[in-house]
């Protein structure tokens, strides 16, 4: 179960043959968005499934490497799973990103606030205004962390690409000169029986 801020990300190791499944609890008429991404592993693709309060499947993405879902909730708690049992060998590392809206806690605190500062001169500014801009400095500041968040883990996921192919290079680059050096020793073994077969038979 995560916390009922914004903005959570969590990274997991998924083993093989395995599922699992995590709680998020949500408000009537407010927003769940979540994006997952396989970082790592055999054919980075997993299983996802998002369930509403009453089991209901919202969502089923089948040997998918990402997605990114945004559903409008009720009460209660909703399951989201990520599914490796169709791999038999290979974990996956994971991420996802949950966005939680409309949420109820900035709408009281802003309430609050208009009772705190009412009959207040505010250096002439409407109270309207100032909620406006604090409201837009924080959806952007909220965007920029959220960028950033995905920004890392394309970024990992990149650099496991980058190591996986790494080490393939090298074990193929020393398949191939193993098969070089064993084609030479052929070689010279051959060349070398085929002038002792010619002095033998001049003898």
């Amino acid at each position: 179960e995560f916390s009922p801020s914004l903005d959570s990300d969590f990274t997991f190791t998924l083993p093989a043959g395995r599922k699992e499944c995590f709680y998020q609890p949500m408000r009537k008429e407010a927003s769940l968005e979540l994006e997952y991404q396989v970082l790592d592993g055999a054919g980075l693709d997993v299983d996802f499934h998002l369930l509403s309060p009453n089991g209901e499947t919202l969502v089923f993405d089948e040997r998918k490497s990402d997605g990114v879902h945004t559903v409008e909730t009720e009460d209660g708690d909703y399951m989201f799973c990520f599914d490796n049992t169709f791999s038999t060998i290979s974990e996956k590392v994971i991420f996802f990103e949950l966005i939680l809206d409309n949420m109820g806690e900035d709408g009281q605190d802003q309430e609050d606030w208009k009772k705190y500062v009412t009959g207040t001169d505010l250096l002439d500014m409407k109270l309207e205004d100032i909620l406006e801009s604090i409201n837009s400095v924080k959806a952007r500041l909220s965007k920029s962390v959220q960028i950033q968040t995905l920004l890392r883990a394309f970024e990992a996921r990149d650099r496991n690409i980058q190591e996986s192919n790494f080490d393939r290079v090298n074990f193929w680059s020393m398949v191939n000169l193993g098969v070089m050096v064993v084609v030479s020793a052929v070689q010279v073994y051959m060349l070398k029986s085929l002038f002792e077969d010619k002095r033998k038979s001049r003898t």
